[in-house]
């Protein structure tokens, strides 16, 4: 039971899902105040600077930008509002991405309602909170200094939705699931994969993927 002394903490939603956005306030309850939620980056980052809410639950993956880009824009504007990624993927790069961008942790979309709310208390207070499978890697990339996006300077020369598009191809994604995972067109899909090539100056996805694999872009 909730000590009805104790201030709940204010938590923020982010995720292009309104279902699932539905589905954690429900989940939720009453062990914390859900002050807003948000379907996009530039809704999310507005509605975070107004609300300061003390924990903000954000997806990786949106049409326009992703998680990294909510903490990216608010951490522009002086916003403190610590950060809990909460997502369907486990890929390195996503957590890996996040955790450097400033999330002070990362879980998946399969963590229990009550491990999600002990998850968003400790994260408000300061710790670093994982699910079990992603601490050991987490730890592992920033101890050896694993290569990631960030360290491979020929990345620097894409953009965002670039690299979302080049870490599905290394996954073996054919177009049109990356087109359906990324809310965008077939034909969409097919133009950044053309500026991938010619940015990094390859000659075909092929080669792309391969390339991408060696780096650990998945």
């Amino acid at each position: 039971m909730t000590d009805p002394d104790t201030q709940r903490l204010r938590v923020f939603l982010v995720d292009d899902h309104a279902m699932f956005r539905a589905g954690v306030r429900s989940e939720l309850g009453g062990a914390v105040d859900v002050v807003g939620e948000a379907g996009s980056v530039t809704q999310a980052v507005a509605d975070i600077r107004s609300l300061a809410p003390d924990v903000v639950l954000l997806d990786v993956h949106m049409p326009d930008g992703g998680g990294r880009a909510v903490i990216e824009k608010a951490r522009q504007h002086g916003c403190d509002t610590k950060f809990l990624a909460l997502s369907v993927s486990d890929a390195a790069e996503d957590v890996i991405g996040l955790i450097r961008a400033g999330a002070r942790g990362y879980v998946t979309k399969t963590i229990a309602a009550d491990e999600l709310v002990a998850a968003i208390s400790r994260v408000a207070e300061g710790d670093a909170v994982f699910s079990p499978r992603l601490a050991g890697f987490v730890l592992d990339a920033f101890a050896s200094n694993v290569s990631q996006p960030d360290s491979n300077p020929e990345l620097d020369h894409l953009t965002q939705r670039e690299r979302e598009v080049l870490r599905l191809l290394a996954r073996g994604y054919a177009y049109k699931e990356i087109a359906k995972e990324l809310f965008i067109s077939i034909k969409t899909v097919e133009t950044h994969v053309s500026n991938v090539l010619r940015k990094l100056q390859m000659s075909n996805r092929y080669e792309l993927s391969r390339w991408a694999a060696e780096r650990r872009i998945v």
